[in-house]
């Protein structure tokens, strides 16, 4: 292409201020209008270099207009928005991990609106303290001394280190130096809590001589990680719980173990594999345990610490406690939650994360064979659509290592790839989120709600009619 045709392309090109004014008389109501100006000055830039590259030539106004059109009518809609979860995994962290019941939604709302006695005491008139409408619950519940909530369990464990060990050794083994998701390194969180980790024992073995061998008059704390879905198998061995809270005991050295997950009932008595309960390391006697309150539990993004009462004061006495603390929105939606917990092994049907990991196989079939019975014959026929077993994970490193039963929708095309049917679901009113194996696209029902069934059923509709 010519310079000269070139120059005469970018003419057409309108100016940055017109198409500001086309879109704002458009749009004024409900965006931005700087965040309108950026969008406008990208695909105007972008243009320009499309036709110095002759990539573009033609219809350019039109083209422009376009492009606009579609970021404006994009950045309208939220962009954090409903999804249904066909994965399986019901703790999806990618999907908000726990999914909270409607009913509790509800009532946080009705809790908080439009001011709420976050830190005041109504009885004595004066200001009160806003971990006083949780602890109550959890020491109930888990028979501990004293607890404490902050932003998620990666704050509870450097809140716990930064109180109990600033300066001072923290003794783990060398087997429990794992890293989570989103490359949470035990070793990192240790050093940023300004602590010097201590490492004992091998990968595969540590013994309670290995940590007696440590202990010195600069030491501050023994720590023990759960290593959530990692495990080392075979030639190995590991400290017992009780053994290292003795010893902590006969050294006068307080011991602190996060559990990640934090599961408050018996989910082997629902079929589920097994896991070990917060209050039995409490009954122990355990200095400080730390847990997820948005895995198990069933609440939202938040993390507790429970157990001894002059260990969790240190925590509170803490500045740093003040940066780690949660907003009136997570306190009450986890009151909520804490209350769906009525017996050792009873819990409410408001408990969704309980509700839904516990639904077997043949729940999930008469789900499953409803959504078939809605769908015409020429879709079940053209895209091979069948309900067929599956296994899941809880998800989030809960209930580790052990697959869970149950049934999922399958789709096979000779038309389209799974990929693009995976796209399709992605895109459409009721944006479905499920899986691709062996060249095959899933939808698994163990992570959909009862309510939102028909709107599964109206995205396939959607999607494949």
């Amino acid at each position: 292409m010519k310079k000269n045709k070139i120059q005469e392309l970018l003419k057409e090109i309108p100016s940055v201020d017109s198409v500001i004014q086309h879109f704002k008389k458009k749009y004024i109501i409900n965006f931005h209008f700087s965040l309108l100006k950026k969008i406008i000055s990208n695909e105007i830039k972008l243009l320009k270099f499309e036709i110095i590259n002759e990539k573009k030539s033609k219809n350019l106004k039109e083209v422009l207009f376009s492009r606009i059109n579609e970021k404006v009518t994009n950045r309208l809609n939220n962009s954090l928005d409903s999804v249904i979860n066909g994965t399986g995994i019901v703790l999806h962290t990618g999907l908000g991990r726990a999914p909270i019941d409607k009913n509790i939604l509800n009532r946080v709302f009705e809790n908080i609106y439009p001011y709420s006695n976050l830190e005041f005491n109504i009885e004595k008139n004066k200001r009160g303290e806003r971990n006083d409408h949780l602890s109550y619950l959890l020491n109930s519940i888990l028979g501990s001394d004293s607890s404490i909530i902050v932003n998620n369990n990666a704050a509870a464990v450097l809140l716990a280190l930064n109180s109990l060990a600033e300066k001072k050794e923290v003794i783990i083994s060398r087997g429990e130096l794992v890293e989570i998701g989103g490359s949470f390194r035990i070793p990192d969180v240790i050093n940023k809590a300004n602590c010097k980790m201590v490492e004992v024992g091998t990968t595969n073995k540590t013994h309670l001589k290995d940590f007696e061998n440590a202990i010195n008059d600069q030491t501050g704390l023994i720590m023990i990680a759960h290593t959530s879905n990692y495990r080392v198998v075979g030639f190995t061995e590991s400290v017992e719980v009780k053994d290292l809270i003795n010893l902590g005991k006969k050294k006068k050295i307080p011991v602190f173990i996060d559990i990640g997950s934090g599961a408050f009932i018996n989910y082997e008595k629902f079929g589920l594999p097994k896991e070990k309960l917060v209050k039995d390391y409490i009954k122990m006697g355990i200095d400080l345990i730390s847990f997820s309150g948005d895995k198990l539990l069933g609440g939202i993004q938040s993390g507790f610490i429970c157990g001894k009462k002059n260990s969790i004061k240190k925590l509170h006495d803490n500045p740093m406690y003040r940066a780690l603390r949660c907003d009136k929105v997570t306190i009450s939606l986890m009151e909520n939650i804490l209350r769906t917990y009525i017996d050792k092994d009873k819990i409410s049907s408001d408990n969704l994360v309980f509700k839904l990991l516990t639904r077997d196989r043949k729940k999930l079939n008469a789900i499953g064979q409803n959504i078939l019975n809605s769908l015409p014959k020429k879709t079940l026929k053209k895209y091979e659509i069948s309900l067929v077993d599956s296994f899941v994970q809880a998800g989030s490193g809960s209930l580790p290592v052990k697959n869970i039963e149950s049934k999922a929708l399958r789709f096979k095309s000779e038309e389209f790839k799974a990929s693009e049917i995976s796209f399709k679901f992605r895109k459409s009113k009721f944006p479905t989120i499920g899986y691709i194996k062996n060249r095959k696209f899933f939808i698994d029902l163990k992570a959909i709600p009862e309510n939102q069934v028909q709107n599964l059923i109206e995205s396939i509709k959607y999607c494949l009619i």
